[in-house]
């Protein structure tokens, strides 16, 4: 976690973990309710690419996996 100058906590990046044999599709319904399950796919594919580029097979989700629900917050 990251401080600001004047000590306060900042706002850290909304993530969840997968439940036991959760699909991409079942955690977006889950974390992105508000959104169409496609966009929230979408999202959540392009906030997470260490698991969707790099994983084999692709987008094979591990309890372990720290997976992103929002895009990365912009501090400045």
């Amino acid at each position: 976690m990251s401080t600001s100058p004047d000590g306060a906590l900042s706002r850290q990046r909304r993530f969840v973990t997968p439940g036991p044999e959760e699909t991409i599709e079942e955690l977006a319904r889950r974390s992105l309710p508000d959104v169409a399950i496609e966009a929230a796919v979408d999202g959540i594919k392009s906030w997470n690419l260490h698991v969707f580029a790099m994983r084999r097979p692709p987008g094979l989700l591990l309890g372990s996996d720290v997976i992103f629900v929002e895009p990365p917050i912009a501090h400045g």
